[in-house]
């Protein structure tokens, strides 16, 4: 039985719904990934509960073996430290030594938010992110990446 991981997705959960859903929707119905990933997090999908947003997102987080960014144009809710859960997220991921993959929407940059595209630059900064223009698009990126992810874990032999 092959080795299961776990995904975490992250993104400004209003802004990027479909996407968030599509990926989820797209990993666990694909015949090669489905075979490897056991689950993937979407804060939308937990219950309701008496723990703090912050702890159920960390903590998801901290259970994930690869974290997914998936970064448009808006920064989201800030705490009191002025700091995004998806930029939590992100700097939890890092100190936690978890696979990270990005993924930027678009390629005009103009339009964002001056907190997400400091948080598109520090990200770029430490890993190399791919940008997408739609779902279809996001969803091929996040193939080859994870693809390429089983590979270098040798859940995935490659025959070449």
């Amino acid at each position: 039985m092959a080795e299961k991981y776990k995904i975490f997705i992250s993104s400004v959960q209003k802004e990027l719904a479909d996407e968030r859903r599509a990926v989820k929707e797209f990993i666990m119905n694909d015949p090669l990934l489905s075979r490897f990933i056991e689950n993937v997090f979407l804060f939308e999908n937990i219950p309701a509960g008496d723990q703090s947003p912050d702890d159920i997102y960390l903590s998801g987080v901290e259970k994930c073996d690869i974290y997914i960014g998936i970064f448009g144009d808006k920064y989201g809710w800030k705490n009191e430290d002025g700091k995004s859960p998806t930029e939590l997220e992100f700097d939890y991921a890092t100190k936690k030594n978890r696979e990270r993959l990005i993924f930027v929407k678009g390629d005009d940059d103009s339009t964002r938010e001056a907190e997400m595209k400091a948080l598109i630059r520090k990200a770029g900064s430490q890993l190399t992110r791919r940008r997408f223009s739609d779902i279809t698009a996001l969803n091929r990126e996040i193939y080859a990446s994870l693809v390429e992810s089983l590979e270098q874990r040798g859940a995935l032999r490659n025959s070449l």
